[in-house]
């Protein structure tokens, strides 16, 4: 983002603006301070060849695949829609505003969860990464992603 791209936008409004959207590159500081929060509710991964019937402010994510769209919904919102899944997950969001660009972040995690037999899908936000691992291993994830941080 450049500065010049707010031409009516005070300077300090500006720098404000900036600091907001540079994300941790650091690895050393990124685990250090990653603060795992676990969000209530269990979520569900589908797929879909039509979203039209599925209402967007109810998707936490879409991806699109050549062989349909996949969808995150809560549990519930899933089984109100008829849409049909096979794994529950729950969702684990890192705290630390995290840059696309940043390095290793996903290895480390996944490879300290791996190490105690839990699977995880990983979604990167714009300024978080979002772990979604299954509702039986959701205490222990919480414990090793605090223990590494």
């Amino acid at each position: 983002m450049c500065l010049c791209e707010f031409p009516n936008v005070p300077y300090e409004v500006k720098t404000i603006l900036m600091k907001n959207t540079t994300g941790e590159t650091n690895l050393d500081k990124l685990i250090a301070n990653m603060e795992p929060v676990l969000n209530e509710g269990e979520y569900v991964f589908a797929t879909v060849s039509n979203t039209t019937a599925i209402p967007r402010a109810i998707t936490i994510c879409e991806v699109k695949e050549k062989e349909g769209t996949t969808v995150v919904l809560k549990k519930e919102d899933a089984e109100r829609l008829g849409v049909a899944y096979e794994f529950i997950a729950s969702w684990i969001t890192l705290n630390i505003h995290s840059a696309l660009e940043a390095v290793g972040l996903t290895a480390a995690f996944a490879t300290a969860l791996g190490k105690h037999n839990i699977s995880c899908n990983v979604i990167a936000g714009y300024y978080h990464d979002h772990i979604f691992v299954a509702v039986k291993d959701r205490d222990k994830a919480m414990e090793v992603l605090k223990t590494m941080s």
